[in-house]
């Protein structure tokens, strides 16, 4: 049982050895930081990918051409007008809309830099809607791109910033030369928090032609919605036969991929989980040595005052009592330096946080949850008590009259 005189008694002991607790306390909190660190910041990824599955979207089906690189950068593979009405026409899709997607020259007082274009389908509000809700970007200032508007663009977050892609932020009405052709800026789109996200071009799709020479309009990816999410499976296998007749290919030859959202989900989230649980294991590996480095801390205390659990057994202590002093006392170093792990942890997640948002990655920003400071320090603690099985069970083993004539 503990009491607290046991537990008095233990703190004691500790704060007379201060240098050593320290650095028991040190071996363990580095390992406890650096888990609170990667779990933070696993956390905050997971809600991003809720968030994202929230205002995607569960109904909608992607259909990508099959290539080397980035959607649409490969001549090779490639999806058009013809696969997009076979889409549109299978049973079970309600709405399919097509993207081209590739990178242009962008130049603005002299300085010349690669981003990409989107062409945009502007043929109906519904289309216009279906494009913004799957690249989940918002309007933040100025108009979305309307029919006709074949001279006009739509700016990613990072053109409103200075020195992020250019000396001085654009700002509605000014123009920017693509590929030769000056376009004019009418809207800019709010932050996504990825570079590459937030220099995106939008353009209409007759614009996007124009500017890459395109002789016929070839879609980098095309999205269709479903009418019925639980039939999600069954409607894919359909656009995959569908497609496969129309081009004239058999089974198992594709030259493109059908998939889900909930299927890109759950392959992001399973790299995810294997890039935090390989990190993890590092950390863990961390924590093991710290144990070791605890139990020889305790070892060298308990050779220390072997006289002095001599005494106190002499004067009536049993051997239960023993025990738990010193597993208070490793269980204290554990508990102090998981307090402190989460602490350290806290303050570096927080300001690489900062750091992240700072250089454009947004999206990767770190959650704390009150059950990732409770779980750290209980673990800690966990961590402390079992380095300290051992030599505690050895302590509370040892005969009075050994230890009292122990030199």
């Amino acid at each position: 049982m503990i009491t607290k005189e046991n537990f008095n008694y233990a703190l004691r002991n500790l704060f007379n050895r201060k240098v050593r607790s320290s650095l028991t306390i040190l071996s363990i909190f580095v390992g406890i930081a650096t888990i609170f660190i990667f779990l933070s910041f696993g956390f905050g990824l997971q809600n991003y990918i809720t968030q994202l599955s929230t205002e995607i979207g569960v109904d909608k089906l992607f259909v990508q051409a099959k290539g080397i690189g980035a959607p649409g950068t490969d001549p090779n593979f490639k999806l058009t007008d013809d696969d997009l009405s076979v889409i549109e026409k299978t049973r079970g899709i309600t709405q399919a809309i097509g993207m081209p997607y590739g990178s242009g020259q962008v130049k603005k007082d002299k300085k010349i830099v690669y981003q990409y274009m989107i062409g945009m389908p502007v043929n109906s509000n519904k289309d216009i809607t279906f494009a913004l809700e799957f690249f989940t970007v918002k309007l933040l200032e100025g108009r979305n791109l309307q029919n006709g508007d074949n001279n006009k663009i739509v700016l990613g977050y990072s053109y409103r910033l200075p020195n992020k892609i250019f000396e001085k932020a654009l700002k509605i009405g000014d123009k920017l030369e693509i590929n030769g052709e000056e376009l004019k800026i009418v809207g800019f789109f709010e932050e996504l928090g990825n570079p590459s996200d937030d220099a995106n071009i939008y353009m209409t799709i007759d614009t996007f032609d124009r500017l890459t020479n395109a002789t016929e309009t070839n879609y980098a990816f095309l999205v269709g919605r479903v009418n019925d999410p639980a039939d999600m499976s069954a409607i894919k296998d359909r656009v995959e036969r569908e497609l496969r007749k129309s081009r004239g290919l058999d089974e198992g030859k594709e030259d493109f991929f059908v998939a889900s959202f909930d299927e890109y989900i759950e392959s992001f989230s399973g790299a995810t989980n294997i890039v935090n649980g390989f990190i993890l294991l590092i950390a863990l590996i961390s924590v093991f040595v710290s144990m070791i480095n605890t139990a020889n801390t305790m070892f060298t205390s308990i050779l220390e005052r072997t006289k002095e659990i001599g005494v106190l057994k002499a004067i009536g202590a049993k051997n239960s009592e023993i025990l738990i002093i010193f597993l208070l006392e490793s269980s204290i170093l554990g508990m102090v330096a998981g307090i402190i792990g989460v602490l350290i942890g806290y303050l570096i997640s927080s300001a690489g946080g900062n750091i992240l948002k700072a250089l454009g990655w947004g999206f990767l920003q770190p959650a704390f949850p009150s059950s990732l400071f409770i779980g750290c320090i209980l673990f800690a603690t966990l961590v402390g008590t079992i380095s300290g099985m051992i030599p505690a069970y050895n302590a509370s083993k040892q005969k009075p009259v050994d230890s009292l004539r122990y030199e």
